[in-house]
């Protein structure tokens, strides 16, 4: 009996953007059932590739085969009749909408909306993935929007699931359970193309591996024999970089204090803060971890100034009470942000670098008088190129001409370039590849080291592990007490973050 031909085969794929070559003679084969990974760097062309699959963008050259048959794929429509799905890394929700009717479009849905809810309903349980159907999607935070994107795939039954950096802020208890989702579905004869720059999972869950790099196919493996650090190195073409943590120069004095802070959320389905205590020293890195959706947004945006507290003095910057004070206030007093979302918050699209650069570093002498000095606008922006090796055609390139994690090292370069006494970084290498993540980490551990107080917010475990001193928990709108690194595990940390915390409080009458 013959075998069945393959799911997908992609032959001689060609693309081009202007002056860039982002796919060179790309080919990949994905079998019926396979979980096959899709590896490379930042900007490697791995996007384009998945774009052209579902009907995004259209080759310049190559050849598409589903199943056997040559097809054409002209938009995502045509994609979904194939019986292609996708989840983005980049969201495409309207802000506006509900969870529902965000999914009625992109299904097409002709039924009602508490049908459609129901059914949302059903594979939410049935993954383990909560969604609100009722919710504004302007009311989640990353992670939360992450699982509406993937319950929106689901609910088509595809035959080919594309997952671009699904687990970037997931715990590892909701992660292995997507795996096993990805695993059902492919005994079930679903395939999945999966993208990842978290080897570990490509090494639990992928059967197959394809490697581009600068746009060319690099080469491929059997996930489960290579090492991690031989995966790496396909996709950097080199030995992988090692991150160090310095020595701190001095035993720091308080740079960021938190005490006893209490707020009610702006947003209806928002999380309250509930008598939240911190104090972060010079020299220091202290990580919140936290399942999305447990206060992180509310909590990030009382500290740098988004929302004002109800008291002044329940945040501290410096030793200044800065609870009533504005961004631009706790910016003078030293403090830097880094967002989580990167387009909108964290950088303009449809503006160039320089001006990308100078959108919160102006207070720092890049404008007299009233007036943008040019010249070092521009040397600023360069050197964050140079120092992060930010893949983009020069310092004029717009943010949109950016792969997502080369927009991410821009934007953590712009913040760390300020020189602060405070640095908020959330999830500061969510969807970056491993030389850009070591990249982030080492100059973060590198600002502590300088005398900066660093605080992380990641889900991201084992970065939190490598780069932190303490580690504390937020669950409910509660942070657990920051627990040095050394003494508490990623298992530990893992329960908190599943709400062991609050099972804890109750049993304690709190």
């Amino acid at each position: 009996m013959a075998s069945p031909p393959p799911r997908l085969r992609l032959t001689g794929i060609v693309k081009r953007y202007a002056s860039t070559l982002a796919n060179d003679g790309v080919n990949l084969t994905v079998g019926p059932g396979e979980i096959h990974a899709l590896l490379g760097e930042n900007g490697a062309g791995k996007s384009t590739l998945v774009k052209i699959i579902y009907g995004v963008a259209r080759p310049d050259a190559g050849t598409i085969e589903w199943e056997g048959q040559p097809v054409t794929i002209a938009d995502p429509n045509a994609a979904r009749r194939l019986g292609v799905g996708m989840v983005f890394q980049h969201f495409s929700l309207f802000e506006s909408l509900t969870v529902a009717e965000n999914i009625a479009l992109g299904l097409g849905a002709t039924g009602s909306i508490a049908e459609l809810t129901a059914r949302i309903q059903d594979v939410s349980r049935r993954y383990g993935l909560a969604v609100e159907p009722g919710r504004h999607v302007h009311h989640l935070s990353v992670g939360e929007r992450q699982r509406v994107e993937i319950v929106r795939c689901l609910l088509q039954s595809p035959r080919l699931l594309i997952m671009d950096e699904p687990t970037s802020v997931l715990t590892p208890q909701e992660a292995e359970g997507l795996f096993g989702v990805l695993r059902r579905l492919s005994a079930e004869g679903c395939s999945v193309l999966y993208i990842s720059h978290k080897l570990e999972e490509i090494k639990a869950l992928c059967e197959n591996a394809t490697v581009l790099r600068g746009g060319r196919l690099a080469g491929g493996c059997d996930p489960r024999v290579a090492t991690e650090q031989q995966m790496a190195e396909m996709m950097i073409g080199g030995a992988l970089p090692v991150a160090h943590r310095p020595a701190p120069l001095r035993e720091g004095k308080p740079c960021l204090e938190v005490s006893k802070l209490t707020m009610e959320s702006d947003e209806p389905f928002g999380t309250t803060l509930r008598d939240i205590s911190l104090q972060l020293r010079d020299g220091q890195i202290i990580g919140i971890a936290g399942v999305a959706g447990n206060g992180q947004k509310e909590l990030l945006g009382a500290l740098a100034g988004e929302r004002r507290t109800p008291d002044a003095a329940a945040v501290k910057v410096c030793g200044t009470d800065a609870g009533h004070m504005g961004p631009t206030a706790r910016r003078k007093l030293g403090l830097s942000f880094i967002p989580e979302e990167r387009l909108g918050r964290g950088a303009v699209a449809e503006f160039p670098l320089t001006e990308n650069g100078l959108l919160t570093a102006y207070p720092h002498g890049f404008v007299r008088a009233g007036l943008i000095r040019t010249g070092a606008v521009q040397k600023y922006a360069a050197g964050i190129i140079k120092r992060f090796a930010v893949k983009a055609s020069g310092i004029d390139a717009r943010g949109s001409s950016l792969s997502g994690g080369n927009m991410q090292k821009f934007i953590v370069g712009r913040e760390i370039g300020t020189n602060p006494r405070v640095l908020l970084a959330a999830h500061p290498t969510w969807g970056v590849d491993i030389g850009a993540a070591i990249a982030i980490r080492q100059a973060l551990m590198d600002l502590a080291a300088a005398g900066s107080g660093v605080l992380v917010v990641s889900e991201d475990l084992a970065e939190l592990f490598e780069i932190c001193d303490f580690i504390a928990v937020l669950s409910g709108g509660r942070l657990s007490p920051p627990k040095p690194t050394r003494q508490t595990t990623v298992e530990e940390v893992g329960l908190l973050m599943g709400g062991r915390m609050a099972a804890q409080e109750m049993a304690h009458g709190v």
